[in-house]
């Protein structure tokens, strides 16, 4: 079985769980595609604005499908949730990003 069909056979039994959620989207963008993997990271984010690791991902597939305007503010929520989580690592990450498509 491959993997896409592995997270998804778990998701069924738990079709909230943010981690498989993540898993998959990444899987999704593996295998180019890409409207699978948004919808995938905006889910989680919409239900759990702190499961901050989606911020980064989300905004980066978006600076590929070029959607740059969006990107930025997902990259500044992303920065918020992390800096509010304390989450150090997370926001220098985010920040990084988000410096390197604004210049």
């Amino acid at each position: 079985m491959d993997r896409i069909a592995k997270i998804q056979e778990l998701l069924q039994q738990n079709p909230t769980d943010n981690f498989l959620r993540h898993a998959l989207a990444l899987e999704y963008i593996k295998v180019e595609k890409p409207k699978e993997a948004r919808a995938l990271f905006e889910a989680i984010l919409a239900d759990s604005p702190d499961y901050i690791g989606s911020y980064y991902h989300l905004a980066k597939l978006l600076e590929v499908l070029g959607e740059k305007e969006l990107a930025i503010e997902w990259y500044e929520k992303g920065m918020a949730a992390a800096k509010e989580a304390k989450d150090q690592h997370s926001y220098n990450e985010l920040q990084g990003a988000y410096e390197e498509i604004l210049y």
